[in-house]
């Protein structure tokens, strides 16, 4: 493959003796969970992200799990996700027992719809859990007001989203708590799993830190029943070291999508990213929408280019929530966008030529 959906060699080439000494610090300490590596790199995206707490943990989907939880979230709640999502953001409201209630998006900037969610709140409902999607922060002074006025909890899913902001704010920040994911692709990613929950609040801050280490403050002495949902030592210092290059990461795919923008802005076929007033993208995801959308990646896979697709069966058609009684049809427009859109190739390191090359492949496909 000439062009690869996701390249981390660049990336991880040029830091490549930086992590090796990462390792064998943690190597030589003898101390592999729940020691100063884990505190350092928590003190750092808290300053990183602007926030007073971070709080390490396994994953991202146990990062809202965890997040929820906290807040009392249980059996016969509600809680408010976007259709157009990955299906872990409701997967973390099944695991407390309750119930996720789908709102949908904006179709320009594909994030969930403010003007959409008064209208899915019930007496049920307990809180609101916008996704900042493919790297965009959703409108969230709109949010936060709608929440304020319901008396609701927000719970930021961050995951994509690493130093993208609203209206000057960053994203992970605005929430009661919220979740974030340090998978190996994000734009801030570990080498294996890892996650954190960031939050202003000590008292929910405590009741993480005590949940994800098996309901232990002291150790021994388990106070609620909780989990094992711990960022190990070695995780958590290589993303002390990744975490000093995200904003340099981040102007870089940025300035990539900038060269995305200009190559196919005459591609009449072809909805090119948007991004709403007040926001800031970071590009975890350049994402368009195409039409003949399978045809054109089958196009540019035969011509050795990788895309993917972000994300082909919206969370209410999955079988995994049947349950539900969802139907085709009742949220056309996540439905619309899990058949059309497309995510180009995009990661630090990429060059003006291999977008050129990319967007050369995507016009030649829509002359023919």
């Amino acid at each position: 493959m000439d062009i690869l959906f996701l390249n981390l060699e660049q990336m991880h080439a040029a830091i490549k003796a930086e992590m090796k000494e990462a390792f064998e610090e943690v190597y030589d300490s003898y101390w592999y969970v729940m020691g100063k590596q884990l505190h350092k790199f928590e003190d750092a995206y808290s300053q990183f992200n602007q926030v007073n707490y971070t709080i390490g943990v396994s994953n991202g989907l146990d990062a809202l799990h965890l997040a929820l939880r906290s807040l009392g979230i249980s059996n016969g709640d509600e809680v408010i996700v976007p259709s157009n999502t990955y299906i872990a953001t409701a997967l973390a409201v099944s695991y407390v027992g309750a119930t996720p209630v789908f709102v949908e998006p904006n179709a320009l900037t594909y994030n969930i719809d403010p003007a959409n969610i008064q209208a899915a709140i019930t007496p049920k409902t307990k809180a609101i859990m916008p996704v900042h999607l493919y790297g965009q922060a959703c409108e969230m002074t709109s949010l936060m007001s709608i929440a304020k006025e319901n008396n609701l909890f927000v719970i930021e899913d961050n995951a994509q989203a690493h130093g993208a902001a609203y209206a000057n704010k960053l994203t992970g920040s605005w929430g009661h708590i919220n979740g974030t994911s340090f998978y190996p692709g994000k734009n801030l990613g570990a080498l294996g799993d890892g996650g954190a929950v960031t939050t202003n609040d000590s008292k929910l801050a405590d009741e993480i830190r005590i949940l994800r280490n098996y309901g232990s403050q002291i150790k021994y002495h388990n106070k609620v029943v909780g989990y094992n949902m711990r960022l190990d030592e070695l995780q958590s210092a290589f993303l002390n070291v990744k975490l000093k290059y995200v904003n340099e990461w981040t102007a870089q795919r940025q300035q990539i999508a900038s060269w995305y923008n200009e190559v196919l802005e005459e591609v009449e076929d072809l909805a090119l990213p948007f991004v709403s007033l007040d926001a800031t993208h970071v590009y975890h995801l350049y994402v368009v929408k195409a039409q003949r959308r399978e045809a054109l990646q089958k196009y540019l896979q035969d011509n050795n280019i990788s895309t993917m697709i972000h994300y082909p069966i919206p969370p209410h058609l999955q079988e995994a929530y049947s349950y539900l009684g969802y139907a085709k049809g009742d949220f056309p427009i996540a439905e619309e966008l899990a058949n059309t859109c497309l995510s180009l190739p995009l990661w630090p390191g990429m060059t003006q030529e291999n977008v050129i090359k990319v967007g050369s492949q995507i016009k030649k496909f829509y002359s023919k």
